[in-house]
């Protein structure tokens, strides 16, 4: 199984200014932009921390995701949420042979928290030995920053701050996700019941 993000976070999607202002940075001397690349470093890695905690995509990119075989016939859940659109699922062959898979043979069942490929009929395509299929499709709560639920942003301000300021230490001790970080995300984890889950 391995999923590939296919178009990253552009720059201009995160909020250096507002994070400057969350920081209480100086403003109005020569050196303005000069942290610039840092505080976007740090914003990259809140977000990726925060989507790697709850499965879902904060910010709406292309994903491709090649598996070996369905975990179900009939239904194959997505790696990360939500998916906005599901645009190619390609069978190929132990010989690297691809077969597209037409929309009529399957469909998305939107869902916040485990989005899923389901069949239309009775089973999905099935894959060849030494085979996989490659899923390609969208996923994310929203191309820019104003798209995002406030308390994630609130999150991902809060969760880069801490970054900035303990951006020396790499002991396990302050260095860890806040208290309050996992609070305000809490509510977006997936929760998984059962040994199958």
């Amino acid at each position: 199984m391995m999923l590939i993000e296919e178009t990253p976070v552009a720059d201009a999607a995160l909020p250096v200014e507002a994070f400057k202002a969350h920081l209480r940075l100086g403003s109005g001397f020569g050196q303005d932009g000069l942290q610039d690349v840092v505080l976007l470093s740090f914003l990259r890695a809140a977000v990726a921390a925060i989507e790697a905690r709850t499965g879902k995509a904060l910010f709406t990119r292309g994903f491709v995701w090649t598996i070996t075989h369905w975990r179900n016939d009939a239904a194959q859940p997505l790696p990360i949420a939500p998916v906005t659109d599901l645009t190619d699922v390609t069978v190929i062959a132990g010989n690297g042979a691809e077969i597209a898979v037409g929309p009529a043979l399957y469909w998305q069942e939107a869902d916040m928290h485990r989005p899923c490929l389901r069949s239309t009929g009775t089973a999905l395509p099935g894959i060849p030995a030494s085979g996989s299929v490659r899923l390609r499709f969208d996923a994310g709560m929203g191309a820019g920053w104003a798209d995002l639920p406030a308390d994630l942003q609130q999150a991902a301000l809060m969760l880069a701050a801490h970054y900035y300021e303990y951006r020396n230490d790499t002991g396990l001790s302050e260095g860890c996700m806040p208290f309050g970080v996992s609070s305000l995300i809490e509510r977006y984890k997936t929760i998984r019941i059962g040994a199958g889950a």
